[in-house]
C-alpha cells in the first residue's frame, strides 16, 4: 500500500469537465447495485462493458470518497491490484476505534480487457453512518492499450445529460426494521437493541435491548463494542433506601434458561463511555454483544430521540441523519 501525501488535490483533479476527456465516452463504467443504507457493508461492483472507441481495457483506477471507510479490493486473475491511501475527511467509528486514514482510490492494471467482452471489478467499504445518507459519486479512471476514459462528471442537478458520468451510489437512510430485527446465536434471541440521541459534548450514553435464552443453560452477558464509544460496561440502575443508585455488574448479566431479560431504562442496561461523536435520532451504529458461552455477537443500534421511552415505537426509516 502505497500512500498519498495530500489526497484532496488527487480527488480534484480526478473530477474534470467534460471538455478534457481524453476520448469521446463510448459506454459507461455503472455499479451492479446502485443503493445501500448507511451502516452496512457496500460490495460494489463495477461493470465494464466496452475499452476505448476498440481499444482494450488494460487499468481501472477507482476513487474511494468520502464516507466510504475501510475499503478493500477484490483481487482479480490476470491483474495487478494496487491501494493507495490517505487521510479521511474526518475521523469515524469503526469497529469500535476511531480511524482517521484508510485507502482512498484502488487500481487494478497489467491485465487486458478486450472491447468485444464484458468485466466487472470488485472492491467492498464500511458506509459510516457519520457521512449520512447522500448520493455519492465514485468517479473511476479507464485506461486503454489507446485512450482513456474519464467517468469522473457529477450532475449538478435532476435529469442532467452527462456524457461521462461518475457511477453514483445512493446510500439511504437506515432501515429502522433491520436494526429491530431479531438477532440468533445459539441459544439466544435478541431483539431491538436501541440507544438515545445525546446532546452535543455528552460522553455516555445508554444501550437497551431485550434477550431471551431459549437453552437449558445459563448464558452471561458480559460487555461489548460501541462503534462510537471506547468502552461498553454492564450496569444496572435500581433504588436503594429511597434512591436511585447505579452500579457496574462486573462480572456480567446472568440470562437464565428459559427466560428473558430486558434491558431497559431504569433497569438493566449498557453504558456506552467516552463517546467519539454524539447519537442523533434516526441513526444506527453498530457493536457487539459479548456472551460468556456464544461468544461475540453483531448487533446495531437504532437511535430514539433524547427522551425516548422503552416500548416507544423506533422512528421510521429516513429519520435525522449526519
Amino acid at each position: 500500500m502505497t500512500r498519498f501525501s495530500r489526497l484532496g488535490p488527487a480527488l480534484a483533479a480526478a473530477v474534470l469537465p467534460v471538455a478534457l476527456l481524453a476520448t469521446p465516452a463510448a459506454a459507461h463504467v455503472t455499479l451492479e447495485k446502485a443503493e445501500a443504507p448507511v451502516g452496512s457493508y457496500y460490495k460494489a461492483v463495477l461493470k465494464v462493458g466496452h475499452g476505448c472507441q476498440g481499444s482494450p481495457t488494460t487499468a481501472l483506477t477507482v476513487t474511494i470518497p468520502d464516507g466510504l471507510v475501510a475499503a478493500k479490493p477484490m483481487p482479480k486473475a490476470g491483474w495487478t491490484v494496487k491501494t493507495q491511501a490517505g487521510p479521511y475527511d474526518r475521523a469515524y467509528a469503526f469497529h469500535g476505534k476511531e480511524v482517521k486514514d484508510g485507502v482512498r482510490a484502488i487500481t487494478w492494471s497489467g491485465g487486458a480487457l478486450p472491447d468485444d467482452f464484458y468485466d466487472e471489478f470488485v472492491f467492498i467499504a464500511y458506509l459510516a453512518p457519520e457521512a449520512g445518507a447522500r448520493p455519492v459519486p465514485i468517479p473511476v479512471v479507464q485506461t486503454c492499450e489507446k485512450g482513456e476514459h474519464r467517468w469522473v462528471e457529477v450532475a449538478k442537478a435532476d435529469g442532467e445529460k452527462l456524457a461521462s458520468p461518475a457511477p453514483v451510489l445512493r446510500i439511504s437512510a437506515a432501515n429502522a426494521a433491520t436494526s429491530a430485527a431479531q438477532v440468533k446465536a445459539g441459544a439466544l434471541v435478541i431483539e431491538a437493541p436501541w440507544s438515545r440521541a445525546t446532546p452535543g459534548g455528552a460522553k455516555v450514553a445508554g444501550g437497551f435491548l431485550r434477550i431471551t435464552n431459549t437453552g437449558t443453560a445459563p448464558e452471561r452477558l458480559t460487555g461489548g463494542t460501541f462503534a462510537r464509544a471506547g468502552e461498553v460496561q454492564v450496569h444496572e440502575m435500581a433504588m436503594n433506601g429511597g434512591v436511585m443508585t447505579m452500579r457496574q455488574l462486573a462480572s456480567g448479566l446472568e440470562i437464565p434458561p428459559g427466560k428473558t431479560v430486558d434491558l431497559a431504562p431504569g433497569g438493566y442496561h449498557l453504558m456506552f463511555m467516552n463517546l467519539g461523536a454524539p447519537l442523533k435520532e434516526g441513526e444506527v451504529v453498530t457493536g457487539t454483544l459479548t456472551f460468556e458461552t456464544a461468544g461475540k455477537v453483531d448487533v446495531s443500534y437504532q437511535v430514539r430521540g433524547l427522551g425516548a421511552k422503552a416500548g416507544d415505537p423506533a422512528p421510521a426509516a429516513g429519520g435525522h441523519q449526519h
